[in-house]
């Protein structure tokens, strides 16, 4: 029997699947670790000369792609590692488990958890395991620290004077008000004993620090990523608070964090690592992988398809502006030639419901409405969805819509406006079949947003 021929919706479904994979490929934490420690990343041409000098290495991995991360550098350098810790997501493995992409990991290395996007008492243990191989760093030896999206959380060690409780519920506080990461980072590295070059303090002075980075920030700003435990941060703790005022929720948070912000802000403690700041200097930044080598990716395999390739603007902001944004790009496109439409970054919700989702999927769904609104008889299908394969504390890394999304869904029995008003996109996306369902990749360079235009 012949084999049916695809529907052109069918296959316009398969084709953002496997452009999305392809960027997420292209961040592929084992391969582009490996070659900037083989000196074939821009800034890293010294790096195989300074590791072959043959001193002994401690090894910090953190982030949603530290298993990856740490099995580069196992593999090139495990007879070299004294000491180390590999900080990965939570429920990613058990603690003490031998179950490891290496097999051969030295005894040396631990291997622990932190919780993501909050963090716990293991993200508090496992920032004190970090600080202690670091402090334990001897001059002749080298650190070697590979920071990935998600270390903010999985890495949480609290200033003096303020608790882990308290952290977590200034943290949850500016996430539901819809804070950008940059916001976030302001906060928590003035109320952390590890961010914003807390981790950095920790080294003695002669010993030099090489950091490999899979940035999850746009722009790749090294305060940002991983809210920067090796970098200088301009930020302040008068600009702390300012972000905590304009997001309404100063008189939210517990007064032992607002106490020592304002203590800051007053001179009475010391603020975070300051650009210039000499220890700097030991520090080797390398930028391994980031969103935009993702997005370069995922044009080549649009491209690859058939589809002209277009770039959108960087996705930011608030997640329904920009999917409504999109949409009306989208609507005034030619309709003569397939399209592909490309963009990646990081949007944020401001939540004001009760439901559940995460920014990709409320972003496609604003995009979903628009596209009903201005576009309801063009051909175009989207999908916004995170590279860590986790859109908010969901299963899903994201969504795929149509300009028939909103009619299906109430038929249904939803109503798109509501749903998108009460932050609730997962329960609707889940009733059409419509998420992205892809499990943690194993890497984390922000978003992707893919759309496909007269397919």
């Amino acid at each position: 029997m012949e084999q049916p021929v695809p529907s052109p919706r069918s296959l316009a479904r398969a084709n953002l699947l496997r452009i999305y994979a392809a960027a997420v490929s292209a961040a592929d934490p084992q391969r582009v670790v490996a070659r900037a420690l083989d000196g074939e990343v821009t800034g890293s041409t010294r790096l195989p000369e300074a590791i072959a000098e043959g001193a002994g290495i401690r090894l910090i991995a953190v982030g949603k792609a530290a298993r990856g991360m740490a099995d580069a550098a196992v593999v090139r350098l495990a007879e070299r590692i004294v000491s180390g810790v590999v900080i990965e997501p939570k429920n990613t493995v058990e603690e003490g488990s031998a179950a490891r992409a290496v097999t051969n990991y030295p005894a040396e290395l631990k291997i622990l958890s932190g919780a993501h996007p909050l963090p716990d008492a293991s993200s508090e243990q496992a920032a004190l395991a970090a600080l202690e191989v670091a402090s334990a760093t001897q001059p002749g030896e080298l650190l070697i620290v590979a920071l990935s999206g998600g270390a903010s959380a999985m890495m949480c060690a609290p200033a003096t004077g303020i608790t882990l409780a308290d952290k977590i519920a200034v943290t949850a506080a500016l996430m539901r008000a819809g804070a950008g990461i940059r916001e976030l980072n302001i906060v928590r590295k003035h109320l952390s004993a590890i961010k914003g070059g807390g981790l950095l303090r920790a080294v003695r002075p002669e010993v030099p620090v090489i950091a490999v980075i899979l940035s999850d920030v746009p722009g790749n700003d090294l305060g940002t990523i991983g809210s920067g435990p090796l970098a200088a941060d301009a930020s302040t703790f008068s600009q702390a608070i300012g972000v905590m005022k304009r997001r309404r929720v100063w008189g939210k948070v517990p007064e032992a964090a607002r106490g020592r912000l304002e203590r800051g802000a007053a001179g009475e403690i010391a603020e975070t690592v300051k650009p210039h700041d000499p220890s700097l200097e030991r520090v080797t930044n390398l930028i391994a992988g980031d969103n935009r080598m993702a997005v370069e990716v995922a044009a080549s395999a649009a491209a690859a398809l058939g589809y002209r390739v277009e770039r959108w603007r960087d996705l930011e902001g608030e997640a329904d502006e920009a999917g409504r944004a999109l949409a009306g790009y989208l609507a005034g496109l030619p309709s003569d030639a397939p399209i592909a439409v490309i963009a990646g970054g990081e949007t944020a919700v401001t939540v004001k419901g009760s439901g559940s989702g995460g920014r990709s999927q409320q972003a496609a769904l604003a995009a979903a409405i628009e596209l009903a609104r201005v576009a309801a008889d063009r051909r175009i299908m989207l999908m916004f969805a995170g590279t860590d394969g986790i859109d908010g504390p969901t299963d899903a890394a994201g969504a795929i819509v149509t300009p028939a999304t909103v009619a299906r869904a109430a038929e249904g029995g939803f109503d798109a406006g509501s749903i998108l008003a009460d932050n609730d996109c997962y329960r609707l996306f889940k009733g059409l079949g419509d998420l992205v369902i892809t499990g943690a990749t194993g890497t984390n360079v922000a978003d992707i947003m893919v759309a496909l235009v007269n397919f």
